[in-house]
């Protein structure tokens, strides 16, 4: 007798339900998977296609940061300043802990992470905070959402100006292909369109906000279109002949300790303090994130035709981050005491997530969850 197959639901049944919640995979992750497929099999060959290739990621890192200066409020993210000891403590886990988690990663070159891979790794250390995904995961943790919006949206901006100053003094020329020559390029390519949105954002930004959808979409395209300029270059290069199975094993391990690292340095030390329970929160999700869609522009300006493997890391962490902070998101919801949601800190902005920095993609079954009771 041949057994019988089990029904898809009774299957979900008998597994975890914390497996259930973060085992399937968030579209936009395919698609960026989906993206370094095409740019292994189809590389951009030849100097037209190259050309075309480079130009087609120039425009569309600086359709991202116009964008992300047009929609976000100047005046929101000068009010959330007033809470200023949250503020300030975000920024140094993402500016000054984390940079210097990556410097101590230095001891593990070369015997577990290439070169290239640690100077992947130590750029990450260097990228902004999210907005998205931090502010789904207060909020599904019951945190302060408004603080967090603040938060991600306050370390964004920064880090357009910061995240390329600290490339250059970290990585320098010799180690990551950074050196202050390319901090004008960044000016060009990154500042002044940011700089130009928020000169329009009066004019443009309540219609962008009210086509919030559609312009997501045009922000997940354009990373799409970096993603493959940077790896189409990168395989032209023989990128997948310095990365074997056996180093982005030893990578996955190394971030998934910094994660760790940084979960608990940023809880514990919200708690020592003395934020109370709904900023520790905030302060734990966005201090311990990296932003994908601000990291990827700024690496292909950085890096050139090295990006491929500069961002290799900040991909994987990405996808690391969000499976790990669903699991704790819940855990801390289910912790939370039943009072009502906290009151939004003096000064902080109305809890609306700002589009700048804001990082493209959330693990599926997030927003089932924070339907949950």
């Amino acid at each position: 007798m041949r057994p019988r197959p089990l029904r898809p639901g009774l299957l979900r049944a008998r597994l975890p339900r914390r497996l259930v919640a973060v085992l399937p995979v968030d579209p936009y992750i395919a698609a960026l998977l989906g993206t370094v497929l095409l740019a292994t099999l189809l590389p951009p060959r030849g100097p037209a296609a190259t050309a075309a290739a480079d130009h087609a990621s120039t425009g569309a890192v600086a359709l991202l940061f116009f964008l992300y200066g047009a929609r976000l409020s100047t005046r929101e993210a000068l009010d959330g300043l007033r809470h200023w000891r949250l503020h300030l403590t975000v920024l140094l886990c993402t500016f000054a802990l984390f940079p210097l988690l990556g410097l101590a990663a230095r001891g593990l070159v070369p015997h577990v992470l290439t070169p290239q891979l640690y100077t992947g790794l130590l750029f990450l250390c260097l990228v902004p905070s999210t907005v998205q995904s931090s502010v789904a995961f207060t909020s599904l943790a019951r945190g302060n959402v408004a603080a967090a919006i603040c938060a991600g949206s306050l370390s964004s901006v920064v880090g357009i100006v910061l995240t390329p100053l600290l490339a250059a003094l970290l990585l320098g020329g010799s180690t990551g292909g950074v050196s202050l020559d390319s901090l004008l390029s960044v000016a060009l390519r990154l500042l002044v369109p940011f700089v130009a949105g928020q000169l329009l954002h009066r004019r443009l930004g309540p219609s962008l906000v009210r086509h919030g959808k559609a312009l997501g979409y045009v922000d997940r395209g354009s990373i799409l279109i970096v993603v493959y300029g940077a790896f189409g270059a990168g395989v032209v290069g023989g990128v997948w002949h310095q990365v074997t199975p056996w180093r982005l094993a030893a990578l996955l391990a190394v971030e998934a300790v910094l994660l760790a690292l940084m979960l608990t340095l940023t809880s514990r030390g919200a708690r020592r303090l003395g934020f109370d329970r709904a900023d520790r929160v905030a302060i734990t999700f966005a201090g311990s994130k990296k932003s994908l869609s601000g990291g990827l522009p700024m690496a292909t300006v950085l890096f050139g035709a090295h990006a491929s493997v500069a961002v290799l890391p900040l991909m994987l962490f990405h996808q690391l981050q969000l499976m790990v902070c669903a699991v704790l998101a819940k855990r801390y919801a289910r912790q939370a005491p039943t009072a009502a949601a906290p009151a939004p800190a003096p000064g902080a902005a109305s809890p609306r997530p700002s589009a700048a920095g804001s990082d493209t993609g959330t693990i599926a079954g997030v927003d089932a969850v924070q339907r949950q009771p």
